[in-house]
């Protein structure tokens, strides 16, 4: 069973998957959102081409440290699937990406292309490694 990974944004949406063994995390693409029609068809197609068995997403807190309800309201649609569906912490990852990518001298319009999947894999890292 595999695990998808989703950093979530107003423009894009941030995909990474785990191996079969939930070992890994693999960034996988980048969904640009339209709506959520076309945003779930994607999720969709990805569901079922990699036989994911949950999902993890990335949960923003508010400056008073409240999740932020429109994340909670996209991952309860998320439901739609019939599979778990869990929040993760994803405090600083885009952070952590960016660094990450910038120690690899990637350039600028390479960094804006990757930086959501990068972000989803370090989410779905870091539920992997507290799962063991």
């Amino acid at each position: 069973m595999r695990i998808l990974a989703l950093d979530i944004g107003t423009r894009t949406i941030g995909v990474a998957v785990s191996d079969e063994f939930g070992w890994t995390a693999q960034p996988l693409t980048t969904i640009k959102r339209k709506n959520d029609d076309s945003d779930f068809a994607e999720i969709g197609k990805i569901i079922s081409e990699y036989t994911i068995g949950e999902i993890i997403f990335g949960l923003p807190r508010a400056k008073d440290n409240t999740p932020v309800k429109s994340f909670l309201d996209f991952a309860e649609k998320l439901s739609f699937f019939k599979i778990p569906v869990i929040s993760w912490d994803e405090t600083m990852t885009s952070r952590r990406a960016e660094s990450a990518m910038l120690e690899g001298d990637l350039s600028r319009k390479k960094r804006k292309k990757k930086i959501n999947q990068i972000a989803a894999s370090l989410i779905l890292k870091s539920y992997l490694d507290a799962r063991r």
